[in-house]
């Protein structure tokens, strides 16, 4: 029951952030799914796998939910979406394929300097001015496939290298985040699937996974985070977001260290 009560935590929690912030809540479902799954008795070995493909996995529906009410806000860019989403699929599919050959450690530190990088981003600020504009299709399928092949290594939904790079081609903030949140559909879809198949058959994994996804956790996490996803979304649009984004730098910055010492 205690397993549960935590999962249905962990998704409303990604749920507000995904609407508060256009990201997918992975940087919290990781680690979080992680010291769970050691503490119910899942091998080590495959629990980072098993992390990033169920956080991928639970993305899917935060997602929806997250783009349904910004998209009822008309600030969903979608000529954008469709440009970038080719790229997020292959990049996603191929980071899924990398992440699978990394071992727990490796994978584990990865995770935690990104974490970190991304708490100094929000902590500071660090989000680029307008630049240029948006590139051709070339341009476009590029950013996606680094966008989508990043975000599958670390199991999030791409909201902290999508929204910096919409905004470095001059597209407003709140679009940015509206339609990073639209992004973070294909690439959690992609990497799902990915991360299913690269883990099946793995005999390390307990009887309730499909590949690298946790069923009990996808179902947890999801049933709460598409409840709390558009109240993030309506905060997003109401609310100045500058102190929680400091606060919530704060606490990415701690689990980022966390995951470093494992």
């Amino acid at each position: 029951m205690a397993e549960w009560l935590i999962y249905l935590a962990v998704g409303a929690g990604a749920g507000l952030l995904a609407g508060l912030f256009g990201v997918g809540g992975g940087l919290v479902i990781v680690p979080v799914l992680v010291w769970v799954f050691a503490g119910v008795g899942i091998d080590g070995a495959v629990g980072m796998h098993l992390a990033i493909g169920t956080s991928l996995a639970t993305i899917i529906f935060t997602s929806m939910s997250s783009v349904r009410a910004h998209h009822r806000r008309g600030a969903v860019q979608w000529p954008v979406v469709r440009q970038l989403a080719p790229g997020i699929v292959f990049g996603t599919a191929l980071g899924a394929l990398v992440a699978d050959q990394m071992p727990t450690d490796m994978l584990r530190t990865v995770f935690g300097v990104f974490e970190l990088t991304v708490a100094a981003q929000l902590g500071f600020a660090l989000l680029p001015e307008a630049h240029r504009t948006l590139p051709a299709r070339f341009g476009m399928g590029l950013a996606g496939s680094v966008i989508g092949a990043v975000s599958a290594v670390v199991g999030i939904g791409g909201g902290t290298l999508t929204v910096p790079f919409l905004l470095w081609c001059g597209v407003t903030v709140r679009q940015a985040v509206a339609t990073s949140a639209a992004c973070g559909l294909p690439i959690a879809a992609a990497g799902a699937v990915s991360f299913a198949l690269t883990g099946w058959g793995n005999t390390a994994l307990p009887p309730q996974a499909i590949g690298y996804v946790y069923l009990p956790a996808l179902i947890g996490v999801a049933a709460s985070s598409i409840l709390l996803a558009p109240l993030g979304a309506h905060l997003a649009h109401n609310l100045p977001t500058q102190v929680l984004k400091r606060v919530f730098a704060l606490f990415l910055a701690l689990l980022g260290v966390k995951m470093l010492l494992g």
